[in-house]
């Protein structure tokens, strides 16, 4: 290499080193930007915030600070920082590797005075480098490198504008993309209303409940009057009857005490009766303590009209107040969009100015209806705050004179009382019992509490659209059809029109004004076009007449047609010949509702009721022939529902006990055997259960549900143990729901018994029966099967209430599955001496099954023995 050569080579060299530190900073600059933008990204992905009710997520959300900006800024550096071509990309890398810091280095060898010292190896290596930087420095002069190094160069972070955290959505800002389309920022003003309205909500729904705990403990103390005065009426026998004849009684009534209230009250003085004694004396007291405590469980919410206790006086009272109050507490739709809006305002954190809302389940255009409903409800809610009562008599006893109904139908609501909810409508089909079941009604507009029966009718009637009403007069029609008004206004329908005979206009517009917040508008008489007029314009519910409807023709709207119409006294267009059943008809044929409203629909010929049902469903077929009364029933069941006072006040259904007694299988047999021979008086209960498809009691259930479910039953399985609850579940076929056992929560219990309510017909529901066989109401399972008999009879009584009560319209089967030999006979035969008692007591307290519960015996005692007389029998020898 001569001079001019290693010039130019250390010319070269001196350059390429140059863009070297070049390349460098451009990377340090790049890597920094990035880093910093990467972070800022992975912060604001941390906070992101599910806001949800339930499981249910509505949005997401992120709180934004003022000192976000500088995060936001780091976004947009990022995005804004020019794009790195390939080009680029390659001359950075070539520019900054170590094959170019290390060709840098060994080509000083090459020039200058390191070349007089190196040594031929290093001048070779030295050329080698010379070469390689010549090439590098060709290709990214000729390529244009070079000019793209100088254009990332000439940016300068530094300049990039400052964003506000309002911005970081902004497309400059480049984090948009990172989420769902139709995320927004929001000021945090914008919900500064919603903190005031929640904090409303929250003082009135306090005051409801403390009025709803008021009215329980009213209502609990009646039941504990009423109580007393039973027990002061039971003769003391009930004492011996309690206890299976074990105790003389005699020393209590040379004492003067002749019954189970006396007793009670002389709690203290009967161990030391003469002829008592300690141990007496307290059987005698438990015995009376359990009377009084399963006639208190079974003691019903009774207002006695012929005795105005203080206690009843107090009970009204409460409903009076909670009457004020209670419709807060039943706004279905305004407590979940309260719900809704807690849960996102939960996510904001302090010092945040502003929110960014990202769209899930629901879109953040609905964030802005949820909180205007809630502060549009939190005003009317300040606007009665405080208000107390309605006004009227200062005497409770007055206004539930005025009103008994509506007295009955709180302590209804509130689960005081209970009454069959579908009554006359087993003629539906089972899909439009099931849609009707699962209807939410909302009541936010509704001032009335409804009967279950009532709630039936409401939700029937929003189900089918078009129907009769035929409830027997006295029995709320006219709160069925306001409950289906208030139901479609809180859904967003504004006009309902009533007609009804002109002598019930008056009662109709007061009933709209005190049970429901719909404007009432009179339809009839002077001041109608006026009434007319505001109706149009505001909406609420219409009242006008049958002979008024030739004057309505042709005045009313699109914009105000009515979304649901009611005829009162409906059997008033029975004629298709008159006029104005042709006008109704022209109505219910333009209206997407319509109830007729009727306690005689069939007052002379049957055809006239066909002929209401033929307005408003000529789909449906009818025969009206007059020897065929189930299959018309049948035939209009779908727009046709009457319940009568028996209906809806229905006594407790017919009851068939089946003892089932089964062979022990072989594989029973042997676990039988072996439980014996332990002594294990708990596994030779469940012996017969534990053998699977193998079992015979296990054959036998498996019929038993096959056999329920073709006959469009329920079934409830009981059994004491687990192990067998966790064996049947798994067996059985079919939709089967548990195990319900005493380790499930309460709210878990309820909510495992609705959905098995909800099943269709055939499901099974699989519980423990100490556990399920108290405080559940499982009527919609009409046939219960006990595994194996119980050591108590009141446990067995207890789970087959669960089914056998109010609002039971089946007969309740109960079948007993019994093994022919061992613990099963033992226990029945030592149960079945106590027989005659039993009966005896449920004969007594056939409505209320309280007196069975004083029945008490030693689960020890039997169990030691059963072992004992089962270890003699199987193995020839005393129990261990």
């Amino acid at each position: 290499m001569d001079k001019v050569e290693r010039e130019h080579a250390k010319e070269n060299a001196a350059s390429l080193k140059q863009w070297s530190h070049r390349a460098a900073s451009v990377r340090a600059i790049r890597k920094a930007v990035t880093d910093e933008a990467a972070a800022a990204a992975r912060e604001f992905e941390r906070r992101i915030c599910r806001c949800g009710v339930g499981r249910t997520v509505l949005w997401k959300t992120i709180s934004l600070r003022f000192d976000d900006r500088a995060r936001a800024t780091a976004l947009r550096r990022a995005h804004e920082m020019p794009k790195l071509s390939e080009l680029a990309h390659q001359a950075l890398t070539g520019l900054t590797d170590d094959r170019v810091r290390m060709a840098l280095a060994d080509s000083r060898s090459a020039f200058g005075a390191r070349r007089l010292f190196a040594s031929k190896v290093r001048k070779e290596k030295a050329a080698g480098s010379v070469r390689y930087l010549a090439e590098l420095d060709g290709w990214l002069t000729s390529s244009g490198a070079l000019n793209e190094l100088v254009r990332l160069e000439r940016w300068d972070p530094a300049l990039t504008p400052d964003v506000q955290e309002t911005g970081l959505l902004a497309p400059e800002v480049g984090f948009a993309h990172r989420l769902p389309a139709g995320s927004q920022v929001i000021d945090v003003e914008f919900l500064a209303p919603a903190r005031a309205a929640l904090a409303a909500i929250d003082r009135s729904l306090r005051e409801v409940n403390q009025v709803q705990a008021v009215v329980a403990t009213a209502a609990e103390a009646l039941r504990q009057d009423e109580t007393m005065a039973m027990v002061a009426e039971m003769p003391i026998e009930r004492l011996r009857e309690a206890t299976s004849g074990q105790l003389r009684l005699g020393a209590l009534r040379e004492a003067g005490i002749n019954t189970v209230g006396e007793a009670l009250r002389h709690e203290q003085a009967i161990p030391v009766l003469p002829g008592v004694g300690e141990v007496t004396g307290k059987r005698m007291i438990g015995a009376a303590r359990t009377i009084w405590q399963t006639t208190l469980d079974e003691m019903p919410v009774r207002i006695d009209i012929a005795k105005r206790t203080p206690a009843a006086t107090e009970l009204l009272r409460a409903l009076r107040a909670w009457d004020a109050v209670r419709s807060i507490g039943t706004a279905s739709a305004e407590l979940a969009a309260v719900e809704e809006l807690r849960a996102i305002m939960s996510t904001v954190v302090n010092g945040a100015t502003h929110l960014v809302v990202i769209p899930a389940e629901r879109q953040v255009a609905d964030l802005r209806s949820v909180r205007d409903r809630v502060t549009n409800w939190a005003g009317v809610l300040g606007h009665h705050e405080g208000g107390g009562a309605p006004g009227g008599p200062a005497d409770p006893w007055e206004d539930f004179f005025a009103r008994p109904a509506d007295y009955y139908a709180m302590l209804s609501e509130l689960g005081f009382l209970s009454d069959d909810e579908e009554g006359a409508g087993s003629d539906l089909p089972d899909e439009i019992l099931d849609a009707v079941r699962d209807l939410k009604l909302e009541t936010a507009h509704l001032g009335a509490s409804l009967r279950g029966y009532q709630s039936f009718g409401a939700r029937f009637a929003i189900v089918q659209r078009k129907v009769i009403i035929g409830d027997e007069m006295g029995l709320g029609k006219t709160v069925e059809a306001l409950a289906v008004l208030t139901h479609l206004r809180a859904k967003g329908s504004h006009h309902f029109l009533v007609v009804c005979p002109a002598a019930v206009v008056t009662n109709w517009i007061r009933e709209v004004r005190s049970k429901s917040d719909l404007w009432a508008f009179r339809l009839h008489g002077q001041g109608r076009d006026d009434s007319l007029k505001q109706w149009i314009r505001d909406g609420g519910v219409a009242v006008t007449t049958y002979d008024s409807l030739a004057w309505l023709e042709g005045k009313v709207p699109a914009k105000a047609a009515p979304s649901c119409l009611v005829f009162d006294e409906a059997h008033y267009i029975k004629n298709p010949a008159a006029k104005r059943t042709a006008r109704s008809r022209a109505l219910i044929n333009r209206a997407p509702r319509a109830i007729l409203l009727t306690g005689t629909p069939l007052e002379n010929r049957i055809e006239e009721f066909r002929n209401l049902v033929d307005y408003l469903r000529p789909d449906l077929t009818v025969d009206a022939g007059e020897h065929a009364p189930r299959q018309f029933r049948k035939q209009v069941a779908p727009a046709y529902l009457r319940r009568n006072q028996e209906d809806v006040l229905t006594e407790l259904p017919e009851l068939v006990e089946v003892e089932e007694w089964l062979p022990l299988s072989d594989e029973d047999q042997r676990a039988y055997r072996a439980s014996v021979a332990q002594s294990n008086f708990m596994a030779m209960r469940q012996a017969a259960m534990r053998a699977g498809p193998r079992s015979e009691k296990i054959r036998r259930l498996i019929d038993i549900v096959e056999e329920a479910e073709e006959n469009h039953r329920k079934v409830l399985v009981f059994s004491h143990f687990r192990e067998v609850l966790d064996d049947v579940a798994r067996i059985l076929p079919g939709k089967v729901f548990g195990p319900l056992t005493g380790s499930v929560p309460a709210a878990k219990r309820q909510a495992l018994v609705d959905e098995f309510s909800e099943a269709p017909r055939g499901a099974v529901l699989v519980a423990q029966i100490v556990a399920g066989g108290v405080g559940l109401n499982i009527q919609s399972a009409s046939v219960v099967v006990i595994c194996e008999p119980q050591l108590k009879p009141t446990t067995e009584w207890q789970a087959i209430a669960r089914a056998r009560r109010m609002g039971q319209l089946e007969t309740v089967q109960v079948h007993r599955l019994l093994s022919e030999e061992g613990v099963d006979r033992r226990i029945t035969d030592i149960l079945g001496r106590k027989r005659e008692l039993f009966d005896d007591f449920a004969r007594v307290s056939a409505t209320a099954d309280s007196a069975p519960e004083a029945f008490d015996i030693s689960d020890a005692e039997i169990a030691r023995e059963i072992v004992a007389a089962e270890r003699k029998r199987l193995l020839g020898g005393p129990a261990s």
